[in-house]
């Protein structure tokens, strides 16, 4: 290999430079009361949708029942939107108006 063909030394191309990455924005997936959705079928979404156990289902239950919807949990927007739309299609499916939304959570900067 000639001079010519090697790469210098101090070539721009041999700099790592990091950049710095920010974490993703996180969204609340929240249940909203309704008068016709059972209790036992929101514990049911609870525990299948969210992985609750039988506590934890009824204690968000009860707190949408009482304050008319609940924080059910914080994810990134893919994977809070797929369970916002998989609950809402279950609970349609189901014959069941429990709905199911999505919002961005507050900057904490």
């Amino acid at each position: 290999m000639t001079d010519e063909n090697k790469p210098s030394e101090k070539s721009e191309s041999n700099t790592l430079t990091k950049e710095k990455t920010q974490p993703p924005k996180m969204w609340k997936v929240i249940l909203h009361n309704d008068d016709y959705t059972t209790m036992e079928f929101v514990v049911h979404v609870l525990m299948k949708f969210f992985n609750k156990d039988s506590d934890q289902a009824h204690s968000i239950m009860l707190k949408v029942h009482h304050d008319d919807l609940a924080i059910v949990g914080v994810f990134t927007h893919e994977i809070a939107e797929s369970k916002t739309a998989k609950v809402n299609n279950y609970s349609k499916n189901k014959g069941h108006p429990l709905k199911c939304s999505m919002e961005p959570c507050e900057d904490e900067n």
